[in-house]
Parts: C-alpha cells; structure tokens; sequence
C-alpha cells in the first residue's frame, strides 16, 4: 500500500496562505542550508523549472512518484504558461471546473476524489503520493492522509487559508522527526496513528 503524504508549507499559526492562497512571503526563506535539504531529501517536489535552474533535474524521486494537487495550485503553473510543472511525477489535477486538460500528461480528477486516492495508493508498487494542495482537497482527502510533512516558516499570517478546509474533527498523528533550520524553518514529519 502507498502512502499518501500532505507535504505543506505553513505560517506559524497554521495557515498555508493569505485568504486568496498567495504565500509568496514565505519564498524569501527558501535558502541555504534549507534549499539543501529541499533538494537533496525532496527533490521530487520540486517543479521541472526550479529543478533545472538549480541544477537538480536529473535528481531521482526519493519519496513520490505520483503527485495530487488542486486547481488553484495547478493555476499558478498555467499563469506562467507551464502545463506539467511537475513532469518527472504522474500528475493528477482534483477539479470540477477544469473540462479538459491543457497537457497529455496531467489527469483531472472531477469527481470521486477520494476512490481515486484509494485506487492510487493500491496500486502497490512504486514511490508514494504527494499532495501538494491545497486546502479543500487535503480537507476532503484527511481519513487519507497517512503522512504529512509540514514546513513551518516563521511568520504568523492572523488569518488566511488553512491547512486543511475542513469540519472540526481530531485526526491523531505520531510526530517522527524535527528539524529546525538558521533561518527559523521548522519541518516536522508525522504519521498517521491507526
């Protein structure tokens, strides 16, 4: 069975996003001994253009070779004219309002999110599953989350986009390992307590 990972970025108080999903104020963090490990222990979530402007390109998946991410993450891509930001990964774009793909590579999911998840990750065989974002769609996909790395950069947003778009409910994880950066990154690992 794979593994379905909610790999995010997140503000201090929880949010992964101003309240229309822009977290460019993050970006300035991504550096040094950060980006390193960025790029060596992920490489795959990574986009195509980042991989090869920072040399990476060839890099092997290490963790994922599939990728789930909604429609608003995927517009980010299609604003700057990409249609397969992320190429060396199966894409999958979870969207009701996308008819048809703009790339022979990227699948859209318009409904039954979660059997297609259940499929993917019964595949068996092969890396895990990256969700990339974003808040509705980790909210719908949570009972199938069984990892989440979350990236905590050192900036309270007040308000915004949460983590997870999602009713109250407790959903218990185990915390794997911490690692803490010199420029106030802090990543944290969990896995899911079943």
């Amino acid at each position: 069975m794979r593994h379905l990972t909610y790999f995010i970025a997140c503000s201090i108080d929880g949010f992964i996003g101003d309240p229309d999903g822009d977290a460019s104020s993050m970006f300035g963090f991504v550096d040094g001994d950060y980006l390193e490990f960025l790029t060596s222990e992920y490489p795959e979530t990574v986009p195509v253009a980042g991989r090869e402007a920072l040399g990476i390109r060839d890099s092997p998946n290490k963790h994922f070779d599939t990728l789930i991410q909604g429609r608003a993450s995927y517009r980010l891509a299609l604003d700057a004219g990409i249609t397969s930001p992320y190429g060396h990964l199966r894409e999958y774009v979870a969207s009701r309002s996308l008819e048809t793909s703009p790339d022979a590579g990227v699948e859209i999911i318009a409904d039954d999110l979660v059997g297609r998840v259940r499929a993917l990750k019964a595949e068996g065989d092969g890396l895990g599953i990256y969700l990339c974002g974003g808040s509705q769609i980790a909210g719908e996909l949570l009972d199938e989350i069984d990892e989440l790395v979350i990236k905590t950069y050192p900036q309270v947003y007040g308000s915004g986009m949460p983590m997870f778009g999602a009713g109250f409910a407790v959903t218990d994880f185990t915390l794997d390992w911490v690692r803490t950066f010199g420029n106030g990154v802090v990543v944290r690992k969990y896995s899911r307590k079943r």
